[in-house]
């Protein structure tokens, strides 16, 4: 199985090893096809290797990703084309003066000599553009700039490859044209069809990932190009969910910090342009008026505030309860508006939190006694980043054998105790972090425990001792006598 990371885990591991590792001659790549998807926060990058393998048994392939390409992957995943499971993606090696990193993937069959197959390296690039200019008045429209390497970087000889830039929409303002490539095609260096770049098709081309081929041949390419669309950051976002036993509920709590990363406001805001604006239905491309978001099904009693207090502009529409099953299929949707539209370079931050019936999400195993709850890394929001994430899954208190599995692994983790009313000992409290994750990341944390029947008791006994201490001092406050002389 491949994996899918937080890019900042993967780099303080890689950054210990300072050899490259040899990748060897036992395959060539007939072809590479690179497709770079234009976005905002998100750049989608799709990488086809058709490979040859040059000796029998060859079953371990290496790919290879520069610096800059290695510091924006949030997500990396590997698969043969036309299948579904991911291969298995290691670490291979560092090279320290060139930056380049590699990984082995190990095919699910060894390929004899000159045997072929199609391996699909899919990446999702988090903070891979920015806005140029840096700053656009109110009815400005928005552009970015992509920067990236023209050779796809490969250990091994390549026959042939071709980088494609898909914008989101055929306004490309300028794109760069690599100079001395004559070497390696005789056509033009790089072509425009609509909304698509094409750079190549390049031949015959030595193994690029080599520190002589970085430093002689590799070329550095820009496209700048419209973007009509908010580019969503969330800096922070911190959820917690406390399961509750009693009352059979999971209630969770986002707390959210929100950032435009378009061009900052050039002048001052004029809430009458904006309103224009909108009544014309031509409203500002990097101005965020609001969000939609998918919450789970079945949730009740949603609440959304800020730091001035209650926020009335939402519009929550539920939906029942479902099945395990079709848990992915059917979620709640609630519509948002901040008070004020969030421009370039502002910032907006809030809480957002609701209850959800606790059969939903967690269930007993009466073979081994432990309880099994089920909670989601985050919420997504589309097309956008989370800079820094952390998960805290609070449990009842008095619970034991505390296990937990994510879906990736954490930057870091811990188990420690949160007190709340009522508590005695405090609650088991697991909590994870997490870098730039995108919606790859979506998924669920499991998290397993034990409850004993005297834990269970704890709560109504520490409401009872408190009643009882209540009823006493009153009792005795009665009949104690404290004045100096009786009448």
């Amino acid at each position: 199985m491949g994996r899918p990371w937080p890019a900042r885990l993967s780099f303080f591991l890689l950054s210990s090893l300072v050899s490259c590792v040899s990748a060897g001659h036992s395959f060539e790549n007939t072809a590479i096809v690179r497709t770079v998807e234009l976005a905002g926060s998100l750049v989608h990058v799709t990488t086809t290797y058709a490979v040859k393998a040059l000796e029998d048994d060859a079953n371990l392939y290496t790919i290879a990703l520069g610096a800059r390409e290695h510091e924006r992957a949030s997500y990396l995943e590997a698969k043969i084309k036309g299948q579904s499971t991911r291969l298995s993606l290691e670490v291979s090696g560092y090279n320290a003066q060139s930056g380049v990193h590699l990984y082995d993937i190990e095919l699910p069959k060894a390929l004899n000599i000159n045997a072929t197959t199609n391996l699909v390296i899919e990446s999702i690039e988090t903070h891979a553009t920015y806005p140029w200019p840096e700053q656009a008045s109110q009815k400005d429209p928005q552009s970015l700039k992509y920067e990236s390497d023209l050779f796809v970087l490969s250990p091994y000889h390549t026959a042939v490859q071709r980088t494609k830039f898909k914008s989101p929409s055929p306004q490309v303002l300028s794109y760069t044209t690599p100079q001395g490539v004559e070497e390696f095609t005789t056509d033009a260096p790089v072509t425009k069809s609509g909304a698509t770049i094409t750079y190549g098709p390049y031949n015959s081309i030595s193994p690029s990932s080599s520190e002589e081929f970085l430093n002689e041949k590799q070329k550095h390419v820009t496209v700048h190009y419209n973007f009509d669309h908010p580019v969503l950051e969330i800096t922070s976002l911190k959820r917690a969910a406390e399961v509750s036993h009693w009352g059979a509920n999971l209630n969770i709590e986002d707390n959210i910090f929100l950032h435009n990363a378009g061009p900052a406001l050039k002048g001052h805001f004029s809430r009458l342009e904006y309103q224009s604006a909108n009544f014309f239905g031509r409203p500002a491309p990097h101005i965020i008026p609001g969000l939609t978001l998918h919450l789970p099904a079945g949730i009740r009693s949603p609440y959304y505030y800020d730091l001035i207090g209650n926020v009335s502009t939402s519009h929550l529409r539920t939906t029942p309860s479902a099945s395990r099953s079709l848990q992915g299929s059917q979620f709640s949707v609630l519509e948002l508006r901040p008070r004020y539209p969030l421009l370039g370079g502002w910032n907006y931050s809030f809480t957002l939190g609701w209850d959800s019936p606790l059969a939903d999400s967690a269930g007993y195993d009466a073979r081994t006694g432990k309880y099994l709850v089920g909670v989601p890394v985050m919420t997504p929001f589309p097309g956008a980043v989370v800079d820094d994430a952390e998960l805290k899954v609070i449990l009842p208190e008095g619970a034991t054998d505390v296990e937990f599995a994510t879906p990736f692994p954490p930057l870091s983790s811990e188990l420690s105790t949160h007190i709340s009313y009522l508590d005695t000992v405090g609650r088991p409290t697991v909590t994870l972090r997490y870098k730039n994750l995108t919606g790859k990341h979506t998924g669920t944390v499991y998290v397993s425990y034990r409850v004993p029947f005297a834990a269970h008791l704890k709560k109504p006994f520490a409401v009872a001792a408190a009643f009882m201490g209540l009823f006493l001092l009153g009792f005795t406050s009665k009949r104690l006598d404290v004045r100096l002389q009786k009448k």
